[in-house]
């Protein structure tokens, strides 16, 4: 076994392998006996089959699995022990000669690899970025309390039906005189919306209405929505394609949404028995502070672009562009050229971050600790519930969330990725100058288009 690198330049080199027959004899031979173990052929008792018969069924095929393998280890072992710092993955050397698997003993193999360049990172106060504090306006509060009564409203008995009203009952199918259908379709406590009614006229019939009086009406024409009479009425898409009937709809219940009032009892929904809010004053600041960390995180994002975005134009590391088009067209086949040259400059960008990132993490001794990366699960398990306005979840929940979170290997790797990148960020922020500006959401949004 003999491995080479003769550098082209300082981000192209190629990888020359020489396997020869000391590095596979013994496997290969040694497989073919476990082979011939097992074989059977016509002629001959099982595992008596001539030697020479094996080799000319399999002996190829061993051979070049064996060689395979012993190229792969070689090659990733020539790499790790070297500390190439390889961008992609190593390409066929469009000067690879063709190997004879039949009369070859020794095999060459030559690999075109990408290199990471070498670069400097070099940061000081003359280098400069804004960092956008959103300000927290009454419209945002009022918003954010208005959605809070709406999540934590309810269905509450209504005497009259409104437009804005959701009604139980039963529907009665009709013949053409007007009688009920003895063997109608006839289902119970269906609910419905009154403000999903597309026909102004039929909804009207609704409105004013109390329980237990009744609304003649043809579904069809009220909904227009196969889908929705179907599952209304109970019956089959093509039953509902086809219906054409007046039906009798009598009112049991009537429920209009209210939304929820602003009380303890709300606060301590939201924030738990011991929440410190015990007004409406109190909720508008927390609301506030709420708001200001999420907007914050808004903030932190398009600081980290702009971070990344200054080091890649001050370092612009040079990278081996023609090779990693290459790459790209063979780990991507489905991929046109067109569609790589489309692409290649977000790209090219991506990996120009990489090499800094990686230059960073290295230089500063970065890494991801296992408590950040539960803290980190938890935070995320947080934001999963708030989402649904669920805001009081007990601390055992949590935990028990971010511990699930943390034992998915692809999940953790995330995590592990983004405090790395939070911490490069941090690194960058305590070099340069920065400028505290604050702005309005509008003014915000207009600096990310």
């Amino acid at each position: 076994m003999n491995i080479t690198r003769e550098d082209i330049d300082n981000v192209n080199a190629v990888i020359k392998v020489l396997i020869e027959k000391p590095d596979y004899e013994t496997t290969v031979e040694d497989t073919l006996k476990e082979y011939r173990q097992k074989s059977f052929f016509p002629g001959f008792r099982p595992g008596k089959a001539p030697s020479a018969l094996i080799k000319k069924r399999y002996g190829k095929a061993v051979l070049l699995d064996e060689v395979n393998k012993v190229l792969s280890h070689n090659l990733t072992k020539f790499i790790i022990d070297e500390k190439l710092k390889i961008l992609g993955e190593p390409l066929s050397n469009p000067e690879q000669q063709e190997i004879d698997w039949d009369k070859d003993d020794n095999f060459e193999f030559i690999f075109d690899i990408a290199l990471a360049p070498e670069i400097e990172v070099t940061l000081s106060e003359d280098d400069k970025i804004d960092f956008y504090t959103i300000t927290v306006n009454d419209e945002m509060i009022d918003n954010q309390v208005n959605y809070i009564k709406t999540q934590m409203g309810s269905n509450e008995k209504a005497e009259e039906v409104t437009d804005k009203c959701l009604i139980k009952g039963n529907f009665i199918e009709l013949d053409e005189s007007g009688e009920e259908k003895e063997e109608g379709i006839r289902p119970e406590d269906v609910i419905m919306s009154v403000n999903r009614i597309k026909d102004e006229e039929i909804k009207k019939l609704f409105i004013g209405k109390h329980t237990e009086e009744t609304v003649i009406f043809d579904p069809v024409k009220a909904f227009d929505d196969n889908h929705e009479i179907s599952h209304m009425l109970k019956i089959s898409h093509e039953e509902a394609k086809e219906l054409n009937s007046q039906f009798k709809y009598t009112i049991t219940e009537i429920l209009e949404f209210k939304k929820a009032g602003l009380n303890e009892d709300l606060y301590k929904k939201l924030y738990g028995e011991d929440t410190e809010v015990k007004t409406e004053e109190d909720l508008r600041q927390k609301l506030k502070e709420e708001i200001a960390a999420n907007l914050l995180n808004s903030s932190e994002r398009k600081f980290a672009v702009d971070v990344r975005n200054l080091l890649i134009d001050k370092v612009n590391p040079g990278l081996p562009e023609p090779f990693l088009k290459r790459w790209l067209k063979e780990a991507n086949k489905e991929l046109t050229d067109e569609q790589i040259e489309n692409e290649f400059e977000s790209f090219l960008k991506d990996l120009k971050w990489q090499v800094i990132k990686n230059f960073l993490v290295e230089k500063n001794e970065l890494k991801a600790e296992e408590e950040e990366t539960y803290e980190l699960a938890k935070e995320v398990a947080y934001l999963q519930y708030n989402q649904y306005g669920i805001y009081n979840i007990p601390e055992e929940e949590i935990e028990s969330f971010a511990k699930r979170i943390v034992e998915k290997p692809e999940e953790k790797e995330k995590l592990h990725f983004r405090i790395i990148e939070e911490k490069v960020i941090e690194v960058v922020r305590n070099k340069i100058s920065i400028q505290n500006k604050e702005i309005t959401q509008e003014e915000f949004n207009e600096l990310l288009k």
